[in-house]
């Protein structure tokens, strides 16, 4: 099934315009969040941005979401995928704006004046950075946040990046022409494939640029947070870094990966079993 918004012609020169922002969206069985992403992105004060999604094949009423959201969307369309990344590079196809981000379909912005903020961000700085970012705060079941605050894009931001410690990715904008320079997801990742293409634009030359803002909220516990994710996540990072020359030891001869992993499997896998059985035990009766 598809839904699309025809534009009889193209947008005019970046250089006479604002910059329009594509909003890029993965959904699957995601009815219970879906209409308020969308809502916060309708409400911006800023006019100059698209929407794009991909959904799954969802079962759960997401599809008349869309179907009812159709008009203010510019592309979207329902079908099997093999993941996020394949799901995102399909979406790309149908991108026209300046700037992309990767919305989840359970995350919305913090206001309504986000878009127009980042928007002030490149333009004011005549868009000489490839990919701008800002904060991102975490909502926890329990109903409290988590505020990640990020930090600059200097010395030792840069190395924890290189380390594996990226910044939130819904909350960038990525240049399309850098995007288009270095190509797209690598759909061999299951969850670290977005650090790798920033990890692979950013070692091709490409600036990032921290923008000290709330960008996007996003409610925790995805894929990427999930305790039994952690050592999948680890090496796939480490893949990544592999990949694009940072270490240069293959992950089956590296101790570092070795101890990181044993850390990971101690921390998000061992010890909650072992806090399990113990409450297990000194429960009466």
């Amino acid at each position: 099934m598809t839904a699309t918004t025809d534009q009889a012609t193209g947008p005019p020169p970046v250089s006479t315009r604002p910059p329009v922002i594509s909003v890029v969206m993965a959904v699957l069985n995601g009815a219970r969040t879906l209409q308020r992403a969308l809502d916060g992105i309708y409400q911006q004060s800023y006019p100059h941005w698209e929407i794009v999604v991909m959904d799954g094949g969802s079962t759960d009423g997401t599809q008349a979401i869309l179907q009812a959201n159709s008009d203010r969307i510019s592309h979207w369309e329902s079908g099997p995928d093999t993941g996020v990344f394949n799901a995102w590079n399909k979406a790309l196809d149908y991108t026209r704006g300046d700037w992309i981000c990767f919305l989840g379909a359970d995350d919305w912005y913090a206001g309504q004046d986000v878009m127009a903020q980042v928007a002030d961000w490149i333009t004011e700085d005549e868009a000489a950075h490839d990919v701008y970012y800002g904060h991102m705060d975490r909502h926890l079941a329990s109903g409290g946040v988590s505020h990640a605050v990020e930090r600059g894009w200097k010395r030792e931001r840069r190395k924890r990046f290189r380390q594996g410690v990226m910044f939130p990715h819904p909350a960038s904008f990525t240049s399309r022409a850098r995007l288009e320079a270095v190509g797209r997801f690598d759909e061999s990742f299951a969850i670290a494939g977005d650090y790798e293409l920033l990890l692979r634009i950013l070692k091709r030359g490409a600036r990032a640029q921290f923008m000290d803002i709330l960008v996007v909220n996003m409610t925790a516990g995805g894929i990427s947070q999930q305790p039994r994710n952690r050592v999948r996540i680890a090496r796939e990072v480490y893949r990544a870094r592999y990949l694009n020359g940072v270490v240069t030891t293959p992950a089956w001869r590296s101790p570092r990966l070795y101890r990181t992993l044993a850390r990971t499997w101690v921390t998000f896998r061992l010890k909650p079993a072992l806090q399990r059985v113990a409450a297990t035990v000194r429960r009466p009766g």
